[in-house]
């Protein structure tokens, strides 16, 4: 294989495997010598990548994308798939937006009222809490956030109204 640059070398396609293998040059006594190491090795107890989810020195991220889920009807109930996601309403009539049991502690996702529909957040069987003990955004482009720090109880924060 002939010698080439850094920079023709091809990019990588896809995340790194933990067993994929890396080049590094090491020259702790000033003659340059080049190693290998695994991505595992690299990153050692500091990151580590299993099934998507991020473990960062035992604290793991789930869902860190800001993916959106835009949302055209009057009615929608929030599903797991919302977790750590931005849902748009775009209706420009009443919308109401049914928090259901199930999503699990520690989900959270951010609610924008991106057309003029006003959304109410219906609780039947879960708790919404919310400081001033309102359970709807405030208005057009208002955002809000939905918080479980206990299963099925979720709080209301943000741009919010009675």
């Amino acid at each position: 294989m002939a010698t080439k640059k850094i920079t023709e070398l091809n990019a990588l396609s896809a995340t790194p495997d933990s067993a994929d293998i890396l080049a590094i040059v090491d020259a702790p006594g000033g003659s340059a010598e080049t190693k290998k190491i695994t991505v595992s090795n690299l990153l050692g107890d500091a990151v580590k990548v299993s099934s998507g989810a991020v473990d960062i020195g035992g604290n793991t991220l789930l869902n860190f994308d800001a993916s959106v889920n835009e949302q055209t009807g009057t009615t929608y109930t929030l599903v797991a798939a919302d977790l750590g996601k931005i849902v748009k309403f775009t209706n420009g009539s009443a919308i109401n937006v049914t928090l259901p049991t199930g999503l699990g502690l520690g989900f959270t996702c951010t609610i924008i009222q991106y057309g003029a529909g006003q959304i109410t957040f219906l609780h039947p069987s879960s708790t919404l809490y919310n400081r001033q003990s309102h359970d709807k955004t405030a208005g057009q482009y208002g955002v809000v956030s939905l918080i479980s720090c206990v299963a099925d109880v979720f709080v209301l924060a943000g741009d919010t109204a009675s």
